[in-house]
C-alpha cells in the first residue's frame, strides 16, 4: 500500500529509470523536507502497480492495491493538490503483456491479455487492460495547461557546455513522407457546441442496419468537437510506394509514430507498416500467421517470436527483409528495427534525435545512413519536414548561441487526446460513420471502408480561455516571440482560433502575438532562436508533446531537463519532470553494469518549483526557503559539471544525489533568514563535505558488477534500495 493524499507533496512512483533514482532520491527529499515540517508520500502510478490495481478480486490481501492514479485524479482538481510527477511507461501491447507475464512470475493470479476477446468475461479482462495500456495517466492528472521550458541555470549550462551536433549538408537525402491525402488532417471537421450534449457514434451499414460504438458522451456548452478518418486503402497504397522509392534512393526506410498516447490509432497503423514491408509474407502466409496469433500491430519482434520455428516463414521474412531498403535501427547491435516494436520509436523523440544528428539514423550494418522519415498524417508532419528543410539550408542550429524555445500547452481536461480515448475505432464494414445528439442532431458525418481509422477528439471552453491566459502571462513575463501554433485552413484549429482572437483583444494583447500554420511557425521560430532569441510556442496537445523534446533535444541536447508546470485549474500544481521518458536502456545497463546514467535534473527543478509553490499557497516560509535553495543546489550541480556519465567506472546517478544533497544542505546553512534552520543543516552539510571521498569511494565500488533488482517492471524494494543506496556512510548521515 501506499502513502495517503493527505501528505503535502506527492512524489509519484514510476517505472525504469527514474523509479530506480527515486530509490536514491526519496530518501534525500524526505530528510531535508522534514526539518519544514513537510511530509512527501508516494502513489504508484507504474505500468505494474495499475495493472495490480485493476484486478483485486484475484489476487490475496497482501497483494491488493489501491487504485493510486484514480485518488491523484480526484487530488488534482482540489486546491490542496501539489504532485511531483515523474516519467511512466506508457505502455503498448508487447509492454502491457510482458509487464503482466512479470507479474505473474512473481505470484499474482492476473488473467492473459486477451488478444481476441470472445465470452464475456475475456471482454471484461480486455476493458480492464485496455484502460490501463497507452498514455493512461497523463489524461487523469493533467487538470490543468502546461507551462514548459527550460529553467535558467540548464540553458545557461547548456551554452557554456555545447552538446555534439551532426553536420547537415544541403545534398542530404533525408526527408519526411506524408499521404498524399484522405488522411486525419484532410478529413477532419469540426465544429463549436452552443449548447451542453450528449453524442452517440454510430455506423450504418449499406443495408440500413445500425450499431452503436459509443453512446453517452458528454460535452458541455462550448465544447470544440472534431472527426475524421485515415483511409486504410490510402495508407497502404502510400506505404507501398515509399517502400519501393526509398529502395531505389538507397536510403533507410522508417516510420515515426506515437503508439503509446494514440494507442488506438497508431499501433493499427503501425502494423499497416509491418504488413506492407512483409508484404509476400503476409500474402504467401496469412492464414498461418493467423493461426500462430500474429497480430502485425505488435511489431515485427512478436511476429519474429511466433514463426521462429516455422523455416518457410522465416525464410520469407528474411528474403523479403532482403529485397526491400534497409530499415532504420533501434539497436543494431542487437538487431532491434524500427517495426520491432511500436513503443520503441516514439516520433516526440526519434525524429528530433535524427535531426540532431544531421539526419542520420543508425542502418543495420551499425553505420549512419540518410533516412526517409514516414510520418503518414499531414498533421504535424510539416514540423519536422520543414525543419529538416531549414537545416539543410543554413547548416545545425548551434546550442552555444541558439535562443530557446517554451511551450504553452492545451492539455486540461483531456483536450485533443487523439487516440488516446474510446473515441477512436477502426471500420469493421463499409458505411456511414456519425456523431449524434440525443436531440438527433448530426454534428459530423463522413462515409467509410473496412479497415479506415475514425476518431473524435474535442477539447473543453474552460481549458481553451485558460490556455489563452496562461500564454498571455508567459508572454509578458518574457516579452519575446509567441506563437499560436494554429492552422486556419484545418478545421479544428479554425475553431481554437474563434476563441483565441477575443481574448487577445480584450487583453489588448494582439500585436504581440502571431498565429502560424505549424510548418510556417517552424521556420519563423528557427529563424529567431537562430539569433539567440527566445520564442513561446502556444500548442494543442499533440504538438505540445512533439515540440517540447524537439526544442530542448536540439538546444539541450535532451529533454528531460525541462521545467514542466502544470497550474491546475483549480488552484493546485502539477510539477513534471521532463519530457525525457523512461529510458529503459538505462534499466539494460544499470543490471548489467550497476551503473545508472539517468540524470535526475528534471527532478530538481520540479522539486524546487513543488516546495515553493507550497511555501506560497500554505504560508509555509521554511518550505520556500528549501524550494530556493534547490534551485541553488542544481545550480552547484551544473556549474562543478556533476551530473552523471554515461560509461561505467564514471560518475552516475547516484553520486549526482550526494553532490545535490552537499549544495542543498550548504545553500540552507548558509541562508540567513531563519537562523534555527540553517543551525539544523549546518552539521549535515559539514557531515557531507568531510566524508565526500569516502562516500564517493563506497558509491565507486558499487559499479562494474550486475545489478539483481527482482524485476523489471515491479523491482523489490530491497534489493532496489540495496543496488541504489550502496554508501552507508551517505545513508547513515542522511538517516541521522
Amino acid at each position: 500500500m501506499t502513502d495517503s493524499t493527505s501528505a503535502d507533496i506527492i512524489y509519484t512512483k514510476v517505472d525504469e529509470a527514474p523509479e530506480l533514482a527515486s530509490a536514491s532520491f526519496l530518501p534525500i527529499i524526505r530528510a531535508f523536507a522534514e526539518a519544514a515540517g513537510v511530509t512527501v508520500g508516494t502513489k504508484d502510478i507504474s505500468l505494474a502497480g495499475r495493472i495490480i490495481a485493476s484486478f483485486p478480486e484475484r489476487l490475496t490481501a497482501e497483494q491488493q492495491q489501491s487504485d493510486d492514479l484514480a485518488e491523484l485524479g480526484r487530488l488534482v482538481k482540489t486546491p490542496d493538490a501539489n504532485v511531483i510527477k515523474l516519467p511512466n511507461i506508457s505502455a503498448s501491447v508487447p509492454q502491457l503483456v510482458a509487464a503482466v507475464k512479470e507479474l505473474q512470475a512473481q505470484g499474482y493470479n492476473l488473467p492473459d491479455y486477451p488478444e481476441t476477446p470472445e465470452t464475456d468475461e475475456e471482454k471484461d479482462v480486455r476493458a480492464r487492460y485496455d484502460a490501463v495500456k497507452g498514455s493512461a495517466v497523463n489524461p487523469v492528472l493533467r487538470e490543468g495547461n502546461s507551462d514548459r521550458r527550460a529553467a535558467v541555470a540548464v540553458k545557461k549550462y547548456a551554452q557554456a557546455n555545447p552538446h555534439r551536433m551532426g553536420a547537415w549538408s544541403a545534398d542530404s537525402k533525408t526527408y519526411v513522407a506524408s499521404m498524399p491525402g484522405n488522411d486525419f488532417f484532410a478529413n477532419e471537421v469540426s465544429t463549436r457546441l452552443d449548447a451542453a450534449a450528449t453524442v452517440r457514434i454510430e455506423l450504418e451499414a449499406e443495408d440500413g442496419s445500425v450499431t452503436i460504438l459509443k453512446e453517452g458522451i458528454e460535452y458541455p456548452a462550448g465544447t470544440v468537437v472534431d472527426a475524421t478518418f485515415m483511409s486504410a486503402a490510402t495508407l497502404d497504397a502510400f506505404l507501398g510506394h515509399s517502400i519501393e522509392k526509398t529502395k531505389e534512393e538507397g536510403i533507410l526506410w522508417s516510420i515515426h509514430m506515437k503508439a503509446t498516447m494514440m494507442k488506438v490509432s497508431d499501433p493499427i497503423i503501425f502494423g499497416h507498416a509491418v504488413k506492407a514491408y512483409l508484404a509476400p509474407v503476409f500474402d504467401k502466409f496469412g492464414s498461418e500467421l493467423d493461426a500462430l496469433g500474429v497480430n502485425p500491430n505488435s511489431g515485427l519482434g512478436d511476429l519474429l517470436d511466433r514463426v521462429k520455428d516455422n523455416a518457410d516463414i522465416m525464410a520469407s521474412i528474411e528474403a523479403a527483409m532482403a529485397n526491400n531498403p534497409p530499415l532504420y535501427m533501434v539497436d543494431s547491435d542487437r538487431g532491434i528495427t524500427n517495426l520491432h516494436v511500436p513503443s520503441d520509436v516514439i516520433i516526440d523523440a526519434s525524429m528530433p534525435a535524427l535531426i540532431r544528428a544531421g539526419g542520420k539514423g543508425w542502418g543495420p550494418d551499425g553505420k549512419e545512413h540518410d533516412c526517409v522519415c514516414v510520418i503518414p498524417d499531414n498533421s504535424y508532419a510539416g514540423v519536422y519536414d520543414e525543419t529538416i528543410s531549414y537545416f539543410k539550408e543554413t547548416g545545425a542550429l548551434d546550442p552555444s548561441t541558439s535562443g530557446a524555445v517554451q511551450n504553452i500547452g492545451l492539455m486540461a481536461q483531456k483536450a485533443q487526446e487523439y487516440g488516446s480515448h474510446p473515441t477512436t475505432f477502426e471500420i469493421p464494414y463499409k458505411g456511414t460513420i456519425r456523431m449524434v445528439t440525443d436531440a438527433g442532431i448530426t454534428l459530423h458525418q463522413h462515409a467509410v471502408e473496412p479497415g479506415d481509422i475514425w476518431r473524435s477528439s474535442s477539447a473543453r471552453q474552460a481549458p481553451i480561455e485558460d490556455w489563452v491566459k496562461l500564454a498571455i502571462d508567459r508572454q509578458r513575463a518574457e516579452g519575446c516571440q509567441a506563437i499560436f501554433w494554429l492552422d486556419a485552413q484545418r478545421a479544428h484549429d479554425a475553431e481554437l482560433i474563434e476563441y483565441v482572437m477575443p481574448i487577445l483583444k480584450a487583453a489588448g494583447v494582439e500585436d504581440k502575438f502571431q498565429i502560424l500554420a505549424p510548418r510556417e511557425a517552424t521556420r519563423v521560430t528557427l529563424e529567431e532562436i537562430r539569433t539567440g532569441a527566445n520564442s513561446i510556442a502556444i500548442t494543442g496537445n499533440v504538438l505540445r508533446d512533439y515540440l517540447t523534446d524537439l526544442f530542448p533535444i536540439l538546444e539541450l541536447g535532451t529533454s528531460a531537463k525541462m521545467l514542466s508546470i502544470v497550474k491546475l485549474m483549480q488552484g493546485g500544481g502539477l510539477f513534471e519532470t521532463g519530457a525525457g521518458g523512461s529510458a529503459p536502456k538505462h534499466v539494460q545497463q544499470l543490471v548489467e553494469e550497476n551503473h545508472l546514467r539517468w540524470d535526475s535534473l528534471g527532478e530538481f527543478c520540479a522539486l524546487g518549483e513543488s516546495l515553493k509553490f507550497l511555501g506560497e499557497t500554505k504560508g509555509n516560509a521554511r518550505a520556500r526557503l528549501l524550494g530556493e535553495a534547490v534551485d541553488a543546489a542544481t545550480q552547484g550541480v551544473l556549474d562543478h559539471d556533476r551530473s552523471p556519465g554515461r560509461k561505467v567506472g564514471q560518475p552516475d546517478n547516484r553520486d549526482s544525489h550526494f553532490w545535490f544533497a552537499l549544495y542543498w544542505a550548504e545553500a540552507l546553512a548558509a541562508q540567513t533568514e531563519d537562523a534555527q534552520l540553517a543551525a539544523h543543516f549546518k552539521p549535515i552539510a559539514e557531515a557531507l563535505a568531510a566524508n565526500a571521498d569516502k562516500i564517493i569511494a563506497e558509491l565507486a565500488d558499487a559499479q562494474g558488477g550486475a545489478a539483481e533488482l527482482g524485476g523489471y517492471y515491479r523491482t523489490d524494494d530491497a534489493l532496489t534500495g540495496a543496488v541504489m543506496r550502496p554508501s552507508s556512510t551517505l545513508n547513515a548521515i542522511i538517516a541521522g
